[in-house]
């Protein structure tokens, strides 16, 4: 898709952690070229779809939802991973696959811009605050992850907030939130762009499908963390990458 980003870093990591990934094009889906049963995990990368024109990601996700919404919602039902990452996460709500609580196209979360009303590059901090089937090799709860962010449009806001927060509370979908580096909920800077909750990250219901707005591809080796001494010598991207994987070959996909 043009205007993609982000697509080498996620393939290099899913590389690093001894997987064989594969670059698909939209137009692969649409000519039938490749066939989504023969893969393991489906990776939507970070950038600027289409230029981000009408709202970010939406013309990436009515491509996708044309060429292959069955065939992505099959891959869902059989627990395959889905993961999407800020650009990724905004085409996966634009399809109602996240939340997924609908039918079809359903859009309970929408990804609005900033409160800063600018693009927001920098390191912050995520805490999990649910436990995950595909990260739960690598990942620990309430331990404050040093992360990248870079995004214009990366505000979480929530159609009818307070019945539908509780609803991704009690289903445990809220899988990130940013943090401060103590591990407690900040404002912003610590969350870039205002989310409701300082929400990062969230799931479907059965834990597979996933998006998250922070680039855990961009910070995959301890050496380009900030403080080594203070963060330690596994950072955020192998931890993540490393139980995508282990999820994957514990379930033989």
């Amino acid at each position: 898709m043009e205007g993609t980003n982000n697509e080498y870093e996620a393939f290099q990591s899913f590389t690093r952690v001894g997987l064989d990934p594969e670059f698909i094009h939209l137009n692969d889906l649409r000519f039938k070229r490749i066939d989504l049963s023969e893969y393991s995990a489906i990776f939507l990368p970070g950038g600027f779809s289409a230029g981000d024109y009408i709202r970010a990601g939406v013309i990436f996700a009515r491509r996708l939802a044309d060429t292959s919404l069955q065939d992505l919602k099959r891959f869902q039902d059989e627990g395959k991973p889905i993961i999407g990452v800020c650009n990724g996460f905004q085409v996966l709500t634009e399809t109602g696959m996240l939340p997924g609580w609908g039918d079809g196209i359903s859009r309970e979360i929408v990804l609005a811009p900033n409160d800063s009303s600018r693009y927001e590059c920098r390191y912050t901090f995520i805490t999990m605050e649910a436990r995950n089937p595909l990260l739960s090799h690598g990942m620990s709860l309430k331990i404050p992850y040093l992360i990248p962010v870079a995004h214009a449009e990366g505000k979480i806001r929530i159609i009818n907030p307070d019945k539908n927060l509780k609803k991704l509370e009690d289903n445990n979908q809220i899988l990130f939130r940013y943090s401060t580096p103590e591990g407690s909920e900040g404002g912003y800077p610590w969350n870039p762009n205002g989310s409701i909750s300082s929400i990062a990250a969230i799931s479907n219901g059965d834990g597979n499908v996933i998006g998250l707005m922070p680039h855990p591809e961009r910070l995959f080796y301890h050496y380009t963390n900030a403080d080594r001494s203070r963060y330690g010598e596994v950072a955020v991207g192998q931890r993540f990458f490393t139980s995508i994987r282990e999820y994957i070959v514990m379930k033989g996909f």
